[in-house]
């Protein structure tokens, strides 16, 4: 079996790293005031790739928490994927510049994909899409609007895009640790060709054990709450994803 990639997830909101429950910002909970801080302790603990979404910028439709992301960059030996509020390719091309590896363009894919094919063309191997769904649906605007679009048929859309990946979030299990949606993250890896990172629902080591075993062409997997709430360690996570992990 091929290693599944851990991406440890910074969400940032009024400069504070934060982790919601379904994506309700009334909702949040404070777990480190500073975001840099919480990125270098992700990185020694060994984490080759960092998740952070500017959770106000998903709502304003613009970069909000600009400079804790700065400063995230500037602490991070290891490369940083970036979403929330990018909505053009001045916001694309300014995170690049400033040291971002990779943008995920969410709300942004719905609305206007013709910007994620001139992304993927200007910028090879440094576009993701976002798709984030409630009930099989595309959540936008940090999850506020759920459109009549299905989650396959958005990623069909950018199947000759030149995505570098497509991060499938379930709304409904995100921040509730009861599980990942693996049937539907597996349906979506087997539908496309590019890679998919899993995200949302994430409890235990179990559930990783599970994706492991049952994630096939699964690439990556986004865990927040559970790692910040200490019911998995990173050292557990890159234990049961790696590459000498036991079915």
């Amino acid at each position: 079996m091929s290693p599944i990639t851990l991406y440890p997830a910074i969400d940032l909101k009024d400069g504070a790293c934060v982790r919601l429950r379904r994506g309700e910002m009334d909702e949040a909970t404070v777990y480190e005031q500073d975001p840099a801080r919480q990125a270098r302790a992700f990185q020694d603990q060994g984490c080759e790739w960092l998740h952070v979404v500017d959770l106000n910028g998903a709502f304003a439709g613009r970069p909000v928490n600009g400079d804790a992301v700065e400063a995230i960059v500037a602490a991070a030996r290891v490369p940083v994927q970036l979403g929330g509020g990018i909505r053009d390719m001045a916001g694309i091309e300014r995170w690049l510049s400033a040291g971002i590896a990779r943008v995920i363009l969410g709300s942004a894919a719905v609305k206007n994909p013709i910007l994620v094919h001139q992304a993927c063309r200007s910028f090879p191997g440094r576009i993701a899409v976002g798709i984030d769904a409630r009930d099989g649906f595309v959540a936008t605007e940090g999850w506020a609007d759920t459109s009549t679009l299905g989650a396959l048929d958005l990623a069909h859309r950018f199947q000759d895009a030149g995505v570098a990946a497509i991060i499938f979030t379930d709304i409904a299990r995100d921040g509730m640790l009861q599980g990942l949606n693996i049937e539907q993250t597996v349906a979506l890896a087997d539908a496309v060709a590019m890679p998919v990172i899993a995200s949302g629902g994430v409890g235990s080591v179990e559930d990783l054990h599970k994706l492991r075993v049952q994630g096939r062409g699964v690439a990556g997997v986004i865990v927040g709450r559970a790692l910040y709430d200490g019911r998995v360690s990173v050292a557990e996570a890159l234990r049961v994803l790696g590459p000498g992990a036991e079915p």
